[in-house]
């Protein structure tokens, strides 16, 4: 596969063309053409502007189109007016990568006029943009500053990725004074055409990059953006700040704003990537993975030489979820002489003021060796029997020895200033109060679990222990063709059981007579409920009638119900009720589940406590679907209530994995329906017997989903597991075919390492013999939305062993696909390779992509042959003379 990115003439050109380039100092052109010539860059540069033969030494053409050299890059600083033009005169000499820095919001009362003409005419032009409103970009290894700002960077491995040119522009100069080499620093603005999600792709691909910064103020594509960061974290850490999280700031009440936030929170998980709250946490966090802070778990011990650091750390914990290491037995004992007689084996450690280094380094040693603790924090103040220095150099000692994470306060100025350069210098985190420690700890343990949910692939339909019936599209279906919206308590119900939800049983009445019997069938007490008048939410509880302990009771609830009906509904509809049995159960814990969609991200998973509880304590959680039981257990344990499920003094523990699956096959359902606009079950309960769900309300929207593909409304692709399939070969073996997990990487090392080297060659185009870890992960751990990787495998006495892959990935053009095809030596010539390439082909050809294409060596004449065969048109490549370039079509 082609290993050069399509913004690679953005970030890399061979030449620059400044168009508006100007004199007056006070003027963007002029900054960002001084800065070009200013940081010595080594390309050709190009002035651009018809009032000048020269310009700050340099030639100057009047148009774009009088250029005499093909030019990479153009940065367009002229009026808003003129962009859509001038994009259109770059188009005609061959430069398809722009930045504009002009904003037409800034200036004219068109705007929007004047964004949808630039947007057209890019567009229509091929040609990929950066802006408008771009601060430009910076790239210190090549001596590239093209930014209207003057702020220079050092050369390094850290990525900046931000919307705000304020924000890009306050990082350059934090990096600038703190020594930390940037390898790209990107301003997007209003990102209209080239977006975070392009922009990820480059960097991780980039071979300069280590790590990456974003800060995202919107988000306009969700499933590119979700699809680029997931991609990019696999590779890279990824560390994310979020602006305007406010009603204020996103026209939002607080609570619509506050729900936002915890979407986007719960999509950067999913990303596997870690949120930050503030412009600090961003810089510490980046430092600390530099560092290779990687704590094995959340359990923090704390050591203080004063109660007050330690309660503010410990506090600082409890704030952010961070849960303090209960020592084990042994530990306990021996810290006992170590510490003051009134210690009572508590965790944080205080010390006192008398501590010694010795002590300090002696307990620090005990607590790294207990396995309960994951992370030790010291937090030191310069008393005098201690000394800073030879506490920070024992303690580099031993964080070079032990896997357990330490993290340091060392509080005070000049006293401990030497002490804080030696563990800095030696890549130990170390700041000045215990909170600041406390929220980076909280910060990279979050990244480390983020990255563990990145590798769970959920497949819609599976998981769970109880049995769906698979009807519910067809229900659904038949809503729709009724153009019904809002489903009766009963549609509701079987529509959850549909997919495997216990659901309290139910039966419909349609007189008092019906209803009566009804009751003494189901046995009293009864909650009854009117199913002919659709209330909104707020005023359901009208047309309830709850624990109906009688037969009179039940006559009169219906006769209440009648009037409700007569005073609502219109046209004097037949009157229909259910009824159900209104049983308590003592020790359940009653939780609500609701699907919401987000305006950005699609449909989401909220859970949370039930009534008072949930209200007074907030306590709701987010996930993105769909969800497997590693993710749905995350969700439960992210809400108070769902901690509490293990048994306590007065019940039995609840089934947690019975609310798992329901919780799984709520998740199936959104992945299944597109057209599900919003679900509430209220109360979903929970206790020993099982998980129920008591009353449920479901709203669907009959447009919503046509024409749309298979999973195009979520923010995540699930695991595609429909393309799973067994083939048996003309010799009578069997193949084993699926889409690549992320788990697989052994059997792909594997695979690698057992071809030949001429196997190897004609795959990877090079000498390579084993793949670098980076490589292993971008071909295990894909994105099933824009690209397929399918492995083929065989089952012997040692397990699975893969015997062939075929994979595509989506070209930069959004519109076709580029594959690879790799077959196990002894597996040629019997038709594997052939039947993975139709697979991959009718993949594509599903996806609606134009076309599939591909780069074979010009001596792999098997390939060759089998492209033939396959309707591949073999053409030379348009670059190099030892490769061919293969097409097929894929639409009429």
């Amino acid at each position: 596969m082609s290993t050069t990115h399509y913004l690679s003439a953005l970030f890399d050109p061979r030449s620059i063309a400044v168009i508006g380039a100007s004199e007056n100092p006070g003027s963007t052109g002029y900054v960002i053409f001084n800065n070009l010539l200013s940081h010595a860059y080594q390309g050709r540069l190009v002035a651009v502007n018809p009032h000048h033969d020269t310009l700050l030494g340099q030639p100057c053409v009047p148009d774009i189109e009088s250029v005499p050299v093909p030019v990479d890059l153009a940065i367009i600083t002229t009026p808003p007016r003129t962009i859509a033009q001038v994009i259109a005169q770059c188009a005609r000499v061959g430069i398809h990568h722009v930045i504009v820095v002009s904003h037409p919001a800034g200036v004219a009362s068109n705007a929007a006029a004047i964004e949808r003409r630039i947007r057209e005419a890019a567009l229509s032009a091929d040609v990929r943009f950066m802006g408008p409103k771009s601060l430009g970009f910076v790239r210190p290894h090549v001596a590239l500053n093209a930014t209207f700002t003057d702020i220079s960077a050092i050369p390094g491995d850290l990525a900046l990725v931000a919307q705000s040119g304020a924000m890009c522009a306050a990082v350059l100069d934090w990096a600038t004074m703190s020594r930390v080499g940037i390898s790209l620093a990107v301003s997007l603005g209003e990102a209209m055409n080239i977006d975070f999600g392009d922009v990820l792709d480059y960097l991780a691909n980039d071979e300069h990059t280590r790590y990456i910064l974003l800060h995202v103020e919107k988000i306009r594509h969700a499933r590119r953006f979700i699809s680029a960061l997931r991609s990019a974290a696999r590779i890279k850490p990824v560390i994310v700040l979020k602006s305007g999280n406010h009603a204020s700031d996103d026209d939002l009440d607080g609570d619509a704003a506050a729900l936002a936030d915890q979407v986007f929170d719960a999509a950067v998980r999913r990303a596997g990537a870690v949120r930050v709250s503030n412009v600090s946490q961003l810089f510490h966090a980046a430092r600390a993975l530099a560092g290779g802070l990687h704590p094995r778990g959340s359990r923090l011990a704390i050591i203080s030489n004063g109660t007050g650091p330690a309660r503010m750390a410990a506090d600082s914990a409890r704030r952010l979820g961070v849960p303090l290491a209960t020592l084990q037995a042994d530990t306990q004992a021996a810290l006992k002489p170590l510490l003051p007689a009134d210690w009572h084996n508590a965790n944080p450690i205080d010390l006192s003021g008398d501590a010694t280094t010795e002590r300090y380094l002696e307990v620090t040693q005990l607590l790294v060796r207990d396995a309960a603790v994951d992370a030790v924090l010291i937090v030191l103040s310069p008393m005098a029997l201690v000394s800073p220095q030879v506490v920070a150099e024992g303690l580099v000692r031993i964080a070079r020895e032990s896997a357990v994470a330490l993290c340091c306060c060392f509080m005070g100025g000049q006293l401990v200033g030497s002490a804080r350069k030696t563990l800095e210098d030696a890549g130990v985190p170390v700041f000045r109060t215990p909170d600041t420690v406390i929220e980076l700890f909280h910060n990279i343990s979050n990244y480390y679990d983020n990255q563990k949910l990145l590798l769970e692939v959920p497949s819609p339909g599976r998981g769970t222990q109880r049995a769906a019936s698979g009807n519910g599209r067809a229900l659904v279906d038949a809503l729709i063709a009724e153009r019904c919206s809002q489903l009766s308590r009963m549609q509701a119900h079987a529509l959850l059981h549909s997919y495997g939800v216990v659901v309290r049983p139910s039966l419909g009445a349609h007189s008092i007579t019906e209803a009566l019997f009804v009751a003494e069938q189901l046995g009293l007490p009864v909650d009854m409920y009117l199913e002919t008048v659709r209330a909104p939410a707020s005023t359901a509880e009208q047309a309830v009638r709850r624990k109906l302990s009688s037969l009179e009771s039940v006559r009169s609830a219906l006769h209440d119900l009648a009037a409700l009906q007569d005073a609502e509904a219109d046209g004097g509809a037949p009157l229909h009720v259910s009824l159900a049995p209104s049983r308590e159960r003592s020790h359940a814990l009653h939780f609500v589940l609701r699907v919401l969609r987000d305006p950005v991200f699609g449909p989401v998973l909220l859970l949370g406590a039930a009534g008072l509880q949930g209200e007074v304590l907030r306590d709701m959680a987010v996930a993105l679907p769909p969800l497997n039981r590693v993710l749905a257990r995350n969700l439960i344990e992210a809400t108070r209530l769902g901690q509490t499920l293990q048994a306590g003094a007065t019940r039995p523990a609840a089934d947690q994995a019975a609310l798992e699956d329901a919780l799984i096959a709520v998740s199936n359902m959104v992945c299944d329906l597109p057209a599900l606009e919003t679900l509430e079950i209220h109360p979903l309960i929970v206790d020993a017997q099982g998980c129920q769900a008591v009353e449920a309300r479901v709203v669907i929207d009959p447009i919503r989903g046509e024409d749309q593909g298979r999973f195009a409304h979520l923010a995540i692709h699930p695991y595609p597991a429909q393309l799973c399939q067994e083939w048996r070969m003309r010799d009578g073996s069997r193949i084993q075919v699926r889409p690549v997990r992320p788990e697989d990487a052994v059997l792909e090392q594997a695979f690698v390492s057992a071809m030949s080297d001429e196997s190897r060659h004609f795959r990877f185009m090079d000498g390579t013999r084993e793949l670098p870890p980076s490589q292993i992960v971008r071909l295990t751990q894909i994105d099933y939305d824009r690209e397929m990787a399918l492995i083929a495998v065989v089952r012997d006495d040692d397990g699975e062993r893969q015997v062939g892959s075929v994979r595509y990935v989506q070209t930069p053009d959004g519109e076709s696909v580029e594959f690879a095809l790799a077959v196990a030596d002894a597996w040629q010539k019997c038709g594997l390779g052939r039947r993975l390439m139709e697979v991959i082909i009718d993949c594509a050809r599903d996806k609606l992509y134009r076309s599939i294409v591909g780069e074979v060596l010009a001596n792999n004449a098997k390939m060759l042959k089998l492209m033939t065969r396959l309707g591949f048109a073999v053409l030379p490549h348009p670059e190099r003379t030892d490769l061919k370039w293969v097409v097929k079509p894929l639409r009429e």
